[in-house]
């Protein structure tokens, strides 16, 4: 994010809950110690912008270093990863859950999952709107900043595709009203 522009720590916080939410979250806990650690190794640096009536801030600006670091890094190699999904590892054990129980949580999943799908949607309708043919060029932010939007995108609508197969399994094999 500090290579499209200088950000405070708050500010960084803020990018972490909309557009760059659909594949990466942070708290606000990890933000402040990884700065401090891009700051010694020389990637980023900060100026203490003044406020009134509240403390100073420093925003923090991507580094010559840190460009070509970031630039490396972008297409390097990377292990896979393994999933880490909670409600993946609930529904290895849904056998053992109480049919009514299981089918409210799996409710409330898709409910979510279909919130943040819609988000995105409207976020890519925006992108689609004011961006346009940047969406094209590789070489632009823009088209960065969509592709990776398209990937939460597909990932929110495979989840509530798996979680609305979970529920309609759970009604018709635990004899389940659709009120329950």
């Amino acid at each position: 994010m500090l290579s499209r522009e200088a950000l405070s720590g708050y500010d960084l916080k803020g990018w972490m809950e909309r557009p760059v939410g659909f594949f990466w979250e942070a708290r606000h806990s990890q933000i402040y110690p990884e700065l401090a650690r891009l700051e010694a190794a020389g990637m980023v640096s900060h100026e203490l912008v003044e406020q009134e009536g509240r403390p100073d801030k420093k925003v923090y600006e991507i580094t010559p270093v840190g460009l070509e670091a970031l630039k490396g890094w972008v297409v390097a190699p990377l292990e896979p990863r393994g999933a880490r999904d909670e409600l993946v590892l609930k529904a290895y054990s849904l056998w053992l859950a109480d049919p009514e129980k299981a089918l409210a949580l799996f409710r409330e999943h898709e409910r979510l999952h279909e919130e943040r799908l819609r988000r995105y949607e409207e976020t890519n309708a925006w992108m689609e709107r004011e961006w346009g043919d940047d969406l094209d060029l590789p070489g632009s932010p823009h088209f960065a900043s969509y592709a990776a939007l398209r990937r939460g995108i597909l990932n929110e609508r495979g989840y509530v595709e798996w979680c609305g197969w979970v529920v309609n399994r759970l009604k018709a094999g635990g004899g389940l009203s659709e009120s329950g």
